[in-house]
């Protein structure tokens, strides 16, 4: 299984595309807050740290074996503005499995740039039928994004329960998921 998109992936408002050099300030805009570096595994960035996260994801395009991830800019067709990223990452080659993942400024939270940038990678990882399943995870707090994931059509599979220490305090992580026949049904419907 192979997945060498042609970019930019677009939807009715949003460009996906390949992130570049020059999107360094406008992820530090998000990424250097520690509203949003609450639930990553991060903490709040640096421009040095976001200049190097740029530099990384502009080679992350392709899922070419077990263990790649494709991380795109999400842009605002109507403007250019860089609202987030969104990530989709090949877990398992044997099961058939990967992640999705979002991250979004919050001024651009609750109009649903996040649910049609999702539907799109969906889309993506599952057009060829390769992809079996993908699931997605929070922290349990994170009332946005397990929301989001429901509205993508997945289903809560798992409430882990004090599992971690996570920024020095006992975690908790929703575990969501869609096969490929789920999907195919929703588009169907």
């Amino acid at each position: 299984m192979a997945i060498r998109p042609d970019y930019p992936l677009t939807t009715e408002r949003l460009r996906l595309r390949p992130f570049t050099r020059g999107d360094v300030d406008a992820v530090h805009s998000y990424r250097s807050r520690p509203d949003v570096a609450r639930y990553l595994f991060d903490a709040p960035l640096s421009r040095e740290d976001c200049a190097l996260a740029v530099q990384q994801r502009t080679t992350q395009l392709h899922l070419d074996q077990e263990g790649d991830r494709i991380i795109l800019a999400v842009e605002s067709q109507a403007d250019g503005v860089l609202l987030g990223e969104i990530s989709l990452i090949w877990r398992s080659s044997e099961a058939r499995q990967g992640e999705v993942g979002w991250i979004f400024h919050p001024a651009y939270q609750g109009k649903g740039f996040a649910s049609e940038a999702a539907r799109r990678l969906i889309h993506l990882a599952f057009e060829n039928g390769e992809f079996h399943r993908l699931y997605a995870r929070c922290d349990a707090g994170n009332v946005a994004s397990w929301r989001l994931m429901e509205r993508l059509g997945m289903r809560r599979e798992a409430h882990f329960r004090e599992h971690a220490v996570f920024k020095g305090e006992w975690d908790e992580e929703f575990y969501y998921a869609i096969l490929l026949r789920e999907w195919q049904a929703r588009q169907a419907g």
